[in-house]
């Protein structure tokens, strides 16, 4: 007499990679990614430009953070292509600022989302000073 060990007929405990059908992942969904990599690189401070960020304030303060903002992609079948908009701080290096951000968000879109990147440009739209904000909150009471 010989042994069987039993096997598993749950097809729901099977994986086929051989099912037909498409994956869809929205430019959305891709600009989060990339935004939220960004964001973790040492020397930024913010992602977008002077309009983009004065909305994101607003949506801050009533807790709606956009993950995306400062983030424009193109998301093609199977390639990605992405402009960042950043604010370093400073005294930061920018071309390494510039460099760490593609590389992670490139990592991050090839990671998170699979698909293959074909560029990622990134520009320094300004510098962020701590004093300058010092000074604004200074001026911004005219009695003590």
């Amino acid at each position: 007499m010989t042994n069987v060990a039993p096997t598993s007929t749950n097809a729901a405990a099977k994986h086929t990679s051989d099912a037909a059908g498409k994956n869809t992942i929205a430019e959305g969904v891709v600009s989060k990614v990339a935004g939220i990599a960004a964001r973790e690189v040492p020397g930024v401070h913010d992602l977008g430009n002077g309009a983009a960020r004065a909305i994101g304030a607003i949506r801050n303060a009533i807790n709606q953070q956009d993950r995306g903002q400062g983030v424009s992609v193109e998301v093609g079948e199977k390639q990605v292509a992405a402009d960042i908009v950043i604010v370093a701080e400073y005294p930061v290096e920018l071309q390494k600022v510039a460099d760490d951000v593609r590389r992670s968000v490139t990592d991050a879109i090839s990671q998170v989302v699979g698909m293959e990147v074909t560029e990622v440009n990134v520009t320094v739209s300004d510098v962020f000073i701590p004093s300058d904000d010092a000074d604004d909150d200074a001026d911004d009471s005219r009695v003590q």
